[in-house]
């Protein structure tokens, strides 16, 4: 599985940004979506999981009421819509793919994609 994130960028506080993974290869193998993000210095992050058939969803306490994971498997897509963007929102997003769990832990992930950078000024 190949994974393609955009979508990322520079905004204000308060404002919206919606990341989208395009997925490629053989898909069918893929169990749950996820989103992580690492900002400077420190590790990469838990933020949001959603199965591939939709019936599971998981997100960071941290951006539950902000966040929203989808998917859509016919087009082969993964979104995360992120509204009330603030400061500490601001880091390298990441895709990634787990062939056969439901997990909020990155070392059960297979796949990555190569991130895509959100920066929010205050």
């Amino acid at each position: 599985v190949q994974l393609q994130a955009s979508g990322g960028g520079l905004v204000q506080a308060g404002d919206s940004l919606r990341l989208s993974c395009a997925a490629s290869g053989v898909t069918y193998i893929i169990y749950t979506i996820g989103w992580f993000r690492q900002a400077p210095g420190k590790e990469r992050e838990f933020v949001a999981a959603i199965t591939w058939g939709g019936s599971r969803q998981s997100y960071a306490d941290s951006v539950k009421g902000r966040f929203t994971i989808s998917r859509d498997p016919v087009k082969k897509m993964g979104f995360l819509q992120m509204n009330n963007l603030q400061p500490e929102d601001t880091a390298v997003y990441f895709c990634s793919v787990d062939e056969g769990s439901f997990s909020r832990y990155a070392t059960d992930y297979d796949y990555w994609g190569q991130g895509t950078l959100v920066t929010v000024s205050s």
